[in-house]
């Protein structure tokens, strides 16, 4: 009896994992095919593209603006009246 017991344990057991398996399993693979359907690409990369225009706009104008105050610097150092350091 107590093997009877036991078997039918172990059944229920493997039974119960199977299924709770499959089911995991399931859930991954529609995950993974409405990830990579066409409507959800597209979207993704618009966003990536977009992000990657905001990224390279800001920097763009960043190195400007370090490029326009660089400038400024060196127009005052070599301003009329004023000798480089350098040569002097």
């Amino acid at each position: 009896m107590f093997g009877v017991v036991r078997r039918a344990f172990w059944f229920g057991t493997g039974a119960t994992a199977g299924v709770g398996g499959a089911l995991w399993v399931r859930r991954r693979i529609r995950r993974a095919v409405a990830r990579y359907a066409p409507e959800h690409v597209s979207q993704e990369v618009a966003s990536g593209v977009r992000r990657v225009g905001t990224d390279l706009r800001e920097a763009w104008s960043e190195g400007r603006a370090e490029m326009q105050s660089r400038e400024a610097e060196l127009r005052q150092e070599l301003s009329p009246g004023k000798r480089p350091k350098s040569l002097g």
